[in-house]
Order: C-alpha cells, then sequence, then structure tokens
C-alpha cells in the first residue's frame, strides 16, 4: 500500500495542502553545500554553495557536458545499468520492480523495453540522440506496465496497475510504487537541468499540470519534490549513476548525488 489513499486523493491533497499552508512555517531552501560527496571539489566545485536560480545554471553548465549515444545503443546500455544486483544475469523492471532475463528484450507482452520517464511527446524529441537517448530517464519497463503509463504526468491516484504491484494510474497521471517514488522525481528534474533549449531541443520543464500532453513540461512538481523527500538514493541508483558518468555518458545527476538540491533549486 502507497503512502496515500487513492480514491479521491487529488481532491484530499488539494486540501490538504490549504490546511498544511496555514499551519506550518515557510520552509526555507536547504543550501547547495548541505552535503558532501567525493565528486563536490571536483565535478561539482562551480555548483557547491549556490541556491536558486544560480545553482540550476551552474549545473546546466555542468552536465551538458556529456557523450551522446543512439537509440540502438540504449538496449545494450541499459542491460549494464539496470542488472539486478542479485542476478547478473537479468535487469530489474520500474515501477514493478520485477528481476527479468536480459534476453527478453523486445515489443511482445513478457518482453521487457525501453522507458522514457520523461514522456518522449512531452517537448517532442522523439528517440533523438539527446534526451531521446539520454540514459539519466531512460530504464527497462515491462512492455505493457510501459503502455499503461504512456505519456502520463505524475501524481498520486488512480487504481493498481497491473503487473506493477503498488503502482497506481488514472486518466491522466501515474503514480509509481514506494520503492521507485524518488528515481522517478530525479530522473525528471534531472532532464529539467540538462535541457534548458540552448540546443536543438525543447526548454523541459516541472510544473504543477498534471495534463500536460505535447507541451515540453511535465508535472506535478510539488508531488516529485515530496517523492525526492519519500525516497532517497537507494545503493542501485546511485551504482547506475556511477556507471552512467564512467562507462557511457560522462555525465550525472546530480540529485542522486545531492538530493537536497531538489529544495534548494525548487
Amino acid at each position: 500500500m502507497s503512502i496515500a489513499k487513492r480514491t479521491g486523493w487529488k481532491t484530499w491533497a488539494a486540501i490538504s495542502a490549504v490546511v498544511a499552508g496555514l499551519a506550518l512555517p515557510t520552509v526555507t531552501a536547504t543550501p547547495a553545500g548541505a552535503t558532501t560527496t567525493a565528486y563536490d571539489s571536483t565535478y561539482y566545485k562551480n555548483a557547491v554553495g549556490k541556491t536558486g536560480a544560480s545553482l540550476k545554471s551552474s549545473l546546466h553548465t555542468i552536465i551538458s557536458s556529456q557523450s551522446k549515444i543512439s537509440y540502438d545503443a540504449v538496449w545494450n546500455a541499459l542491460k549494464v545499468t539496470d542488472q539486478d544486483p542479485n542476478n547478473s544475469a537479468n535487469v530489474l523492471l520500474l515501477y514493478s520492480g520485477v528481476s527479468r532475463s536480459k534476453n527478453l528484450s523486445g515489443g511482445d507482452v513478457g518482453d521487457w523495453n525501453r522507458e522514457h520517464v520523461w514522456a518522449q511527446s512531452h517537448g517532442s524529441f522523439g528517440t533523438s540522440a539527446g534526451p531521446g537517448t539520454d540514459l539519466h530517464h531512460l530504464r527497462a519497463c515491462d512492455v505493457q506496465v510501459n503502455s499503461t503509463r504512456g505519456n502520463k504526468d505524475w501524481d498520486f491516484g488512480g487504481s493498481a496497475v497491473s503487473g506493477a504491484t503498488g503502482s497506481y494510474t488514472d486518466s491522466n497521471s501515474f503514480e509509481p510504487r514506494d520503492a521507485d517514488k524518488g528515481d522517478v522525481a530525479r530522473m525528471i528534474l534531472y532532464m529539467a537541468v540538462r535541457y534548458e533549449g540552448d540546443d536543438a531541443f525543447a526548454d523541459l520543464e516541472p510544473n504543477e499540470s498534471s495534463t500536460n500532453g505535447s507541451v515540453p513540461y511535465h508535472g506535478r512538481l510539488s508531488v516529485l519534490k515530496q517523492w525526492n523527500e519519500q525516497d532517497p538514493p537507494s545503493a542501485f541508483e546511485e551504482r547506475r549513476n556511477d556507471i552512467i558518468f564512467n562507462s557511457y555518458q560522462g555525465n550525472r545527476n546530480p540529485f542522486i548525488d545531492h538530493p537536497e538540491w531538489v529544495e534548494a533549486i525548487w
């Protein structure tokens, strides 16, 4: 069971937010230098100590230096980045946590395929080298579960998703299981910092809508921030970040290294 009831959650969440706003003091953004990583004096040296738009701009400059791979190459890359730590012949699937043979990649029922956590249609980048092949938001996922998620925004609520226990969906949003909530939040916010419209692609940004369609936005930001707090980076997520950095793209997801930077920016 997730952290909230599904029925009527969105209405209840709106009421709760108002009540909470009346009862609680304003939360101050966490300074960017609140935690320490091995990369702070090297990779992140121009970002540490900053906050807000300045931090976002610095991180954009840092993580924009990356190698790009083809969409075809993503298949083999995911077999490495998403490898089940308890079974090297399998990958762990997003939204379900199922361990499935690396050989079962494709488009048939029972296969796993390439899930774009930042939906391709939200900015119309397709499978172009860049956002369409960026491993920091691409994950192995069951074909049917991937289809159920589609291009929906992120929010609480809905009916249970078949094949992904703990995940829920309704007409315009998808809620991943608790163990993947923070992963999703940090992948979405990585994309919002990495792709700022200063290359051939759209400026990707988070917002509060759950009906974004084809515009280059993904919601809901308040929910993603909550998920980032609820589900801190796991060993699997950290290992994945290291592999992408060292073996594929040469850039990192800063919100895995510094999850507190989410609040420092947004």
